[in-house]
């Protein structure tokens, strides 16, 4: 925030900010019923997550044409494109799945995964600073997770084992989309997010379109519940709630910015518990409270070394 020495000049910044947190927190609210409106469509994993990204392409098209952005590619500019659109893929594929076996809230919950990921790349091959805050939360997050799953791991049906398993995967293809979709970014030099996110969606509803054929899949969507769920999968989760999050983040410190976006799996897991009636037990509530501790650790430690 630019502080100046008369009041005048903070009043217009102060307002800012105050936008930036309302869209960062409207961002966080729209994509943690990303499970519920999974959970409540009548359709395969892949097939929701096709949807998502099919639907929310087709809005987030409409405002680049309304923005006057389409253009033609390059070819290492399409192909970065395609990987970014492919890494999505694989991210919503892991993820509907895991939400089918665990439900919205771990399912969400367990993507969060990523900041540690994408702290470990910084690590490894930017040569970053590695904090005792980051040590400690992994695991910190690992003994959360551990108290939400319970403790008899192995006589745990094996669909759940795989929903969880799905559910870790998801957090290394999530950190490999963010790390593209960054890269695709920076390539489109005076393009807005609409543009990257659009081109990385309609890749990934190309991909998600191709397993679905390969698998014997079917697009129909069976009745109105789910074409309602699937649209607004589309336009809340993949389209508003993403440009939101985006257009805000720059405009709040990491730290406080980390601390808003805790209230996506938070939520997500309030919802499982209210919507879907999940057993939890108070072991289980610590353990979220421990794992949401823990991601936001790894999320502003580099911050805090600055």
């Amino acid at each position: 925030m630019n502080r100046g020495t008369h009041g005048d000049r903070l009043k217009p910044d102060t307002r800012i900010d105050r936008r930036a947190i309302l869209g960062l927190l409207s961002g966080a609210v729209m994509i943690s019923f990303s499970g519920v409106w999974v959970k409540i469509s009548h359709v395969s994993p892949t097939v929701s997550a096709f949807y998502r990204v099919f639907f929310g392409s087709i809005f987030l098209l409409t405002a680049v044409l309304g923005k006057g952005e389409i253009k033609s590619e390059k070819i290492p500019d399409f192909l970065m494109a395609a990987g970014c659109g492919l890494a999505f893929a694989l991210d919503l594929y892991f993820f509907h799945i895991s939400i089918r076996y665990v439900g919205p809230g771990l399912g969400t919950i367990l993507p969060n995964f990523e900041v540690f990921i994408l702290a470990a790349v910084g690590i490894v091959f930017f040569r970053e600073k590695v904090r005792l805050a980051f040590l400690l939360s992994i695991p910190m997050a690992f003994f959360g997770l551990f108290l939400i799953i319970g403790l008899h791991w192995g006589r745990m049906d094996p669909s759940y084992r795989l929903g969880v398993y799905c559910g870790l995967i998801t957090a290394v293809c999530y950190a490999g989309f963010i790390l593209s979709l960054q890269k695709l970014q920076s390539d489109q030099v005076g393009s807005s997010i609409f543009y990257s996110l659009m081109m990385a969606s309609l890749a990934s509803s190309a991909f998600l379109a191709i397993e679905i054929v390969r698998a014997g899949d079917t697009f129909r969507i069976p009745d109105l519940q789910s074409l309602i769920a699937l649209a607004c999968l589309g336009l809340f989760s993949q389209c508003i709630g993403w440009i939101l999050i985006a257009n805000a983040l720059p405009k709040i410190r990491a730290s406080l910015s980390g601390l808003i976006l805790l209230l996506q799996p938070a939520l997500a897991f309030i919802w499982d518990v209210l919507l879907f009636h999940r057993p939890t037990v108070w072991m289980n509530w610590i353990g979220v409270g421990i794992v949401l501790v823990a991601i936001y650790m790894g999320t502003v430690y580099k911050n805090r070394a600055e």
